[in-house]
C-alpha cells in the first residue's frame, strides 16, 4: 500500500560539507557514554556505581516512573565515572571500554511469539528506548497499544542523513525488525521514503509506504503524522528511527542487544565528510581522527542537524538517538554595518534583502553566528511561510510562554516537538528561542496533564 505526502511551506537550506557516500568503520571509543538527557522527560535510577563491571546490554539505570524501562550497556567495560551536576542530577553515565561478555536472550522463532512476550524481550534486553511516543516526543508506555507506528527514512534537514545508504548492510535486519513492530501494532507501520528516487525500503513487506515530497520539514514526523493521520484526544503514535528498526531486529536474530550506530560526520569544517560507523555514545573524537577538522579556527560541534541539534564539546559524546555529527566555524564575531541589505550575501538567507539566495545552488558556508540579537516579538509572517502543519506556531509559541493549558491544547501542542520549529528560529527575524519555549510547554503539560 502506497499514499503520498506533499508539503509546499518550509525551506531548503544547502550548506556545503554534506557527507558523501562512503562508509568507514571507526577504531574502537576508548569510553562511552550514557545521558538521561537524551530521553525527554526521564528521571534515572542507577543500576551501578563507579568500578562495577559491566557486560555489553547489561542495565545502567532504569526510568524512576516504570522500573521495566532499562538502558543498558552499548559495550562491555568498567564504569569509570558518574558525572552529576547541579542538585546531584545524572549527567553522564562513563563507561570504559574493554573487551568482556555480552548478554545473551534466549528468543524463539518469531512466529512463535506472541505481543506480550515481544513486549517483554524489548524491556528485558534495554531496546525498549528505540521507542518514542506521540504526544510529546516521550518514551513509549509498554501497556498500550498505538494508534500505528511510524517509520521516518525522508530526512530533510541540513546536510541531513541519507538513510538508504546507511541502511544498504542491513536490509534483512531493518525487515525482521519491521516484523518485530508489526506485532506491536494493528495496522501496518507508516515507513516514509524520499518520493524524488526509489530505493530498496520500496520493497520492504508489512508496511504502509508514505511518499513524502517538499522542503525541510517535510522529512519529520511531526508533519507526516498531521498530514497521513491526525492524532486526536488520547491517542497514542509510536515511533522509531531507522537504524534502531535494524537494530531490534538484529536483537532478535541474535539474541544480543545492537548498539550499532551510523555518523554521517558533516559541515565545512570537517576535511573528509562521510558515513563512520560505531556504537551509541561513542566519543567524537574517535569520529574526527577519521574524518579530520580544520582547526585553522574555533568549531562549533553540533550532535544532529545545525537547526535542531545541541552543542557539545569536541571531547564530548554522540547522543542516543543521533545519526548526524555537524561541525562547522564558530561564529565568534561581529560584522560592521551588518544591519545594511545587501550586505555579506554569503550568508544564507529567507529574507530577498540578502542576495543568497542566487548562490543557492552551490551550497553555503555558514558559522554559529545568529547576526544579530533577540528582539521584540511581534506579527511578521514569518513563521507560517515555513511551518507546513496546521498550526499557527507564533499563537502556540505565546499560550506556551503564557503557561495557558487550554489554550496551549486548542492550538495543537500535542502535534509537536520541539524539533517542528528549528527552521522558526532560523527564519524568525525575532530571533526567539522557540524550541525552547515549545519544550517548556511540554514539560508543563506533562506535569499538569501528564
Amino acid at each position: 500500500m502506497s499514499n503520498g505526502i506533499s508539503i509546499k511551506r518550509g525551506a531548503n537550506i544547502n550548506l556545503r560539507g554534506e557527507a558523501e557516500k562512503f562508509l568507514t568503520e571507526a577504531k574502537p571509543s576508548k569510553t562511552f557514554a550514557l545521558k538521561p538527557d537524551n530521553f525527554f522527560g526521564i528521571v534515572p535510577r542507577l543500576l551501578v556505581k563507579e568500578g562495577d563491571l559491566v557486560a555489553k546490554g547489561a542495565p545502567i539505570f532504569h526510568a524512576k516512573h516504570d522500573p521495566r524501562i532499562l538502558f543498558v550497556s552499548p559495550v562491555s567495560g568498567i564504569v569509570k565515572e558518574i558525572l552529576r551536576g547541579s542538585k546531584r542530577k545524572i549527567l553522564h553515565v562513563i563507561i570504559e571500554n574493554k573487551n568482556g561478555s555480552v548478554i545473551k536472550h534466549d528468543i524463539k522463532m518469531l512466529s512463535k511469539l506472541d505481543r506480550s512476550t515481544i513486549v517483554e524481550i524489548l524491556l528485558n534486553s534495554g531496546a525498549w528506548p528505540f521507542i518514542k511516543q506521540r504526544p510529546y516526543g516521550i518514551l513509549a508506555d509498554p501497556d498500550i497499544i498505538p494508534k500505528s507506528i511510524y517509520v521516518s527514512s525522508c530526512c530533510t534537514a541540513p546536510l541531513g542523513v541519507d538513510f538508504e545508504f546507511l541502511l544498504k548492510n542491513d536490509k534483512d535486519n531493518f525487515q525482521l525488525g519491521i516484523d518485530v513492530l508489526n506485532t506491536l501494532v494493528k495496522e501496518p507501520i507508516n515507513l516514509s521514503i524520499d518520493a524524488s528516487f526509489s530505493s530498496f525500503l520500496e520493497k520492504i513487506k508489512g508496511v504502509n509506504i508514505l511518499h513524502v515530497n517538499g522542503p525541510h520539514p517535510a522529512g519529520n514526523v511531526s508533519v507526516q503524522m498531521q498530514k497521513h493521520l491526525p492524532i486526536n484526544m488520547g491517542e497514542k503514535v509510536w515511533e522509531v528511527r531507522p537504524e534502531d528498526v535494524a537494530n531490534i531486529g538484529k536483537l532478535f536474530f541474535s539474541g544480543e542487544y545492537s548498539s550499532q550506530r551510523t555518523i554521517a560526520v558533516a559541515g565545512s569544517s570537517v576535511v573528509q565528510p562521510q558515513y563512520v560507523k560505531t556504537q551509541i555514545g561513542a566519543k567524537i573524537s574517535s569520529l574526527t581522527s577519521l574524518t579530520g577538522v580544520n582547526d585553522s579556527s574555533q568549531n562549533r560541534y553540533i550532535n544532529g542537524d545545525v537547526l535542531s541539534g545541541m552543542s557539545v564539546s569536541n571531547h564530548g559524546y554522540i547522543d542516543f538517538y543521533n545519526n548526524l555529527l555537524t561541525i562547522i566555524p564558530e561564529g565568534n564575531h561581529y560584522r560592521m554595518f551588518g544591519w545594511l541589505p545587501f550586505m555579506d550575501n554569503k550568508i544564507p538567507s529567507l529574507s530577498k534583502t540578502s542576495l543568497s539566495w542566487l548562490f543557492r545552488k552551490k551550497g553555503y558556508e555558514v558559522d554559529t553566528n545568529m547576526n544579530g540579537e533577540e528582539r521584540a516579538f511581534v506579527v511578521t509572517g514569518e513563521m507560517e511561510k515555513v511551518f507546513p502543519m496546521d498550526i499557527y506556531p507564533m499563537q502556540l509559541l505565546k499560550a506556551c510562554m503564557a503557561e495557558d493549558i487550554e489554550k496551549m491544547e486548542a492550538l495543537g501542542i500535542y502535534e509537536v516537538i520541539p524539533e517542528d520549529f528549528g527552521l522558526i528560529d532560523y527564519a524568525s527575524t525575532s530571533k526567539i528561542e522557540a524550541q525552547e519555549i515549545i519544550r517548556g510547554g511540554i514539560e508543563l503539560m506533562i506535569k499538569e496533564v501528564g
